[in-house]
């Protein structure tokens, strides 16, 4: 690992966004053979602080967790717009949204994406971290999402 790359080659999550939380809790549920995850609603846009393509939004959305062995499936089902997780869901339906590192340095991980051409879509803020999505699709074939703790 070195300055010019994420300092991480760990995925910590896989993110799907959905129109329908429930249904889609269940159905892994029962595919897992496990409870269905609680559904929570995101924190308001003023506690996020949350940012859309450099505009702040009112973007809201519901998600539920399920824990696979070292890696989360996080569902997303977006409330408010514009956000990623509405875009994505307008434009693919349910669908692969995001696959998330963990990583120190914020602010330096985004300025080396930038460089790379992969840029800022989204970032907020999180009770004990923040989180930002960038536009990997075209290098990497995916929407990545940094997540760092306090």
């Amino acid at each position: 690992m070195s300055d010019r790359d994420l300092g991480t080659d760990i995925v910590t999550q896989v993110a799907i966004v959905t129109s329908d939380i429930e249904a889609k809790a269940r159905a892994w549920a029962d595919l897992l053979g496990v409870p269905a995850p609680e559904i929570r609603e995101t924190a308001s846009a003023a506690e996020t602080q949350i940012r859309y393509r450099g505009q702040p939004t009112p973007a809201r959305a519901r998600l539920a967790f399920f824990r696979l062995g070292q890696v989360s499936l996080e569902l997303i089902e977006p409330i408010d717009r514009p956000s990623t997780w509405g875009d994505q869901l307008d434009q693919h339906g349910d669908s692969l949204h995001h696959i998330a590192f963990r990583i120190k340095g914020m602010a330096e991980k985004l300025a080396l994406l930038d460089d790379l051409g992969i840029p800022l879509v989204q970032k907020g803020e999180y009770k004990g971290g923040r989180y930002a999505y960038v536009d990997g699709i075209e290098k990497l074939g995916a929407t990545l999402e940094l997540l760092e703790n306090d």
